[in-house]
This record gives structure tokens, sequence and C-alpha cells, in this order.
């Protein structure tokens, strides 16, 4: 599933992201290689990032 239209970032991407210590939406974005643009993404990105912490 995609998460930000702006950069193309698929959900999977974002897990792996928080997995690698990615604690912001911001965080995951840099580790990416992208920043955040237009933040309709934001909220999403959050719970996913929130989700890979608490099962880590």
């Amino acid at each position: 599933m995609v998460v930000c239209v702006c950069n193309a970032i698929r959900e999977r991407e974002v897990r792996e992201a928080a997995r690698d210590g990615a604690c912001s939406t911001g965080q995951a974005y840099r580790a990416l290689g992208c920043q955040l643009k237009c933040g309709q993404c934001v909220p999403f990105a959050r719970e996913i990032i929130k989700e890979e912490r608490a099962a880590a």
C-alpha cells in the first residue's frame, strides 16, 4: 500500500525504516532519502511506526 503519494513511499518501506530505528515520520523519510511534503501521509505513517516500534 502507498503511504506517501508525494514521495511514492510504500508501507513496507516505512515499516523497514521503523525497524531500523526511525522513531518519527521525519526520521523514517530521511532514512528513505525523502522529506515530508504535503503532510497528508503523516497520521498513517506515524501509526505504522508506532506499531513497528511496539513490536520491537
